[in-house]
């Protein structure tokens, strides 16, 4: 069983906010339009996953099975210009307008279900995962503030995890691609993004851990659909921070682990940037090998 508490306060310029205002419908489809305004977004979430780890092994590994939900709030707000020309019958008009938009809900976020393999060869640790977004989440195409995506998502990959546990030296490195499929309700699609998740750390007694943590996000392909109003809009995002874990005993089987990062954003291109913090709370059977501390796969 995980529980995970996950803080996001980000800001975006120009181009996310007009592409924002594209998406809830709120420039008109005749305006040619310039927009000068900001995005800024707080969100607040709480995760929970339960796991079943099967008995048998499939391809001589750790076969597991995991459904993750959320609930939490998110409070995005929009502010600026937009001025350009509208196309009428009767000619075009010049247009400006001031936009102002406050957005809040709280409500329970997608179901995110997930199937593992894992293996061990000594000091080191392979894994594969497939996992999809079930779209069942708080959504309306037309509002600022979401908590789904409002799409189906199917996401793969696989990651390596490095623990010598004389040494106290982990090194580990999560990479996968996602597949969002197109949003109903906007005809939008969101093209195929890759993103990676590393951490490195030491174990600085037998329960204490300190480190670095990171990840990249990169939208490969383009958006597309009948919807899509802005073009290819390509994405990209850097994260990097540091991060703590504790693991301690809970009876003779059982361990738990404690585990918080926080990470610095930049090199966004298209999407917002800012801070988040993540702390997770493991529960599982004692094991050799520290569990890996991964963030839920987001898109735009």
């Amino acid at each position: 069983m995980t529980s995970i508490y996950y803080h996001d306060s980000v800001s975006a310029g120009a181009d996310v906010a007009r592409a924002r205002e594209f998406q809830i419908r709120n420039i008109p489809a005749n305006l040619t339009a310039t927009v000068s305004a900001n995005v800024n977004a707080n969100v607040n979430l709480g995760f929970v996953a339960g796991t079943y780890t099967f008995a048998t092994p499939v391809l001589g590994g750790q076969a597991s099975a995991s459904l993750l939900g959320a609930y939490g709030s998110n409070s995005t707000s929009l502010a600026g210009a937009l001025t350009g020309t509208l196309t009428t019958p009767g000619g075009p008009v010049p247009f400006s307008r001031f936009d102002s938009i406050n957005s809040s809900i709280i409500a329970f976020g997608d179901l995110v279900p997930q199937f593992a393999l894992r293996w061990n060869a000594g000091v080191n640790n392979y894994m594969t995962y497939v996992t999809a977004d079930i779209p069942v989440g708080a959504y309306q195409s037309n509002r600022l503030a979401n908590l789904g995506i409002g799409h189906w998502a199917i996401d793969a990959g696989g990651g390596y995890t490095y623990f010598d546990p004389k040494t106290g030296h982990e090194a580990s490195a999560v990479l996968g691609f996602t597949y969002n499929f197109i949003d109903p309700s906007t005809q939008y699609q969101n093209g195929v993004d890759m993103h990676l998740d590393w951490g490195v750390s030491q174990f600085l007694t037998k329960q204490w851990q300190v480190g670095l943590v990171g990840y990249l996000y990169q939208e490969l392909g383009c958006d597309s659909g009948s919807g899509d109003r802005v073009g290819c809009f390509r994405s990209r995002v850097v994260g990097v921070g540091p991060q703590v874990g504790y693991i301690f005993p809970l009876g003779d089987n059982l361990q738990g682990y404690l585990n918080l990062k926080a990470y610095g954003e930049f090199a966004n291109e298209n999407r917002p940037a800012g801070w988040n913090l993540w702390l997770t709370f493991n529960l599982s059977p004692a094991a050799p090998t520290p569990p890996t501390s991964t963030r839920p796969k987001f898109t735009k």
